[in-house]
């Protein structure tokens, strides 16, 4: 099977590049500085290994490949904000032998939140979800750093919105070679939900930096019963912390290549490079919509999905708001919910 990575930035490039060192076939997608870096340099992969640079078929578009093959694999894996364009672009091309991409190609969305296998299911009669633990960043154009060990990350996969097949079990049994552990599952949204739930901290961190202080874990913790409490209350399964940290082990360490402190995870990498926007309405933003569908208030992921639009829409550095002042804005917006919580919709 080819690979063809849309959206080869932090997630992509590192899923993109351990394929290609495996020996498998690969293109990547990309746009602006980052696609003219890679086509002029190549793909300069970090990982604990040390650095190295692949050089391989690199397109804005499906329009460059001409007709896609029939054992293509498209792997999404830009942002969710941007996956409806993307899923629009990609499902139109043609693939040899007829018909579109998204009659005959497998996609499989690797992105946070749990909206992409929807967007995808409007287009695509295949499509496979995947749980992302990956710690990866998108360092500047053409480079991308993985500093995952002795593993790269873990990715759950299944079909979506539930069930295993064939085809899943290759794409499994392909991540398997390129430093990556792959378990096929028949509930993958389970995964999903749950890692939707530990990102409900990106806001925070994107606002407010790495979460390192007493006040800013205090915080996130609130956020995330907040969150926990709307999936209870909406009936959605997901798998506890504990069934997470066994399935996680000690199989991903982070290992900083220069001594140099954490960077922030991909929201703050969002506002870092001033893109303008941000996954907070399909993180935060998605406690916040459950919540109005279920008679749960949800004020603390309301502030922050407002508060990181904010940001991204204003480009405000990265991490420039005091941990102090978000805890006062979050008392705030708790103390402002009327007695009764929050009414259904009607």
């Amino acid at each position: 099977m080819r690979y063809i990575i849309i959206g080869a930035g932090a997630v992509g490039g590192a899923v993109g590049g351990r394929l290609a060192e495996a020996g498998h076939e690969v293109v990547l997608a990309a746009r602006g500085a980052h696609l003219a870096a890679l086509r002029a340099d190549g793909l300069r992969l970090v990982t604990p290994e040390g650095p190295r640079v692949h050089r391989l078929p690199t397109v804005a578009g499906p329009a460059e490949l001409g007709e896609l093959r029939a054992d293509d694999v498209l792997v999404l894996t830009v942002k969710t904000q941007d996956g409806a364009a993307a899923l629009g672009e990609w499902g139109a091309a043609p693939v040899a032998g007829g018909g579109s991409a998204a009659e005959r190609l497998p996609v499989v969305c690797a992105q946070n939140g749990v909206e992409s296998g929807r967007l995808a299911l409007r287009r695509f009669r295949r499509v496979y979800g995947v749980c992302v633990w990956l710690p990866a960043t998108f360092v500047e154009p053409g480079t991308v750093a993985a500093a995952g060990s002795p593993l790269t990350g873990i990715l759950h996969l299944g079909r979506y919105p539930d069930g295993t097949d064939d085809t899943v079990r290759r794409i499994a049994a392909d991540l398997e070679t390129a430093h990556f552990e792959a378990p096929v599952v028949p509930d993958v949204a389970r995964w999903q939900y749950a890692k939707l739930l530990g990102n409900l901290a990106n806001a925070i961190e994107a606002v407010s930096g790495v979460l390192t202080s007493e006040a800013g874990l205090e915080l996130f913790t609130r956020v995330r019963a907040e969150g926990t409490a709307v999936l209870d209350a909406a009936g959605i399964a997901y798998a506890g912390e504990e069934e997470q940290a066994e399935a996680r082990g000690d199989k991903i360490t982070f290992k900083p290549f220069d001594g140099s402190p954490r960077r922030g995870g991909s929201s703050w990498q969002s506002l870092d490079r001033g893109t303008g926007t941000i996954e907070a309405d399909y993180l935060n933003g998605e406690i916040a919509l459950l919540g109005r569908l279920h008679g749960v208030p949800t004020p603390l992921n309301d502030l922050l999905q407002r508060l990181a639009n904010t940001f991204a829409r204003e480009r405000r550095p990265a991490g420039s708001m005091p941990v102090t002042e978000l805890v006062r804005l979050a008392d705030e917006a708790v103390a402002s919910v009327p007695e009764g919580g929050a009414p259904r919709p009607r």
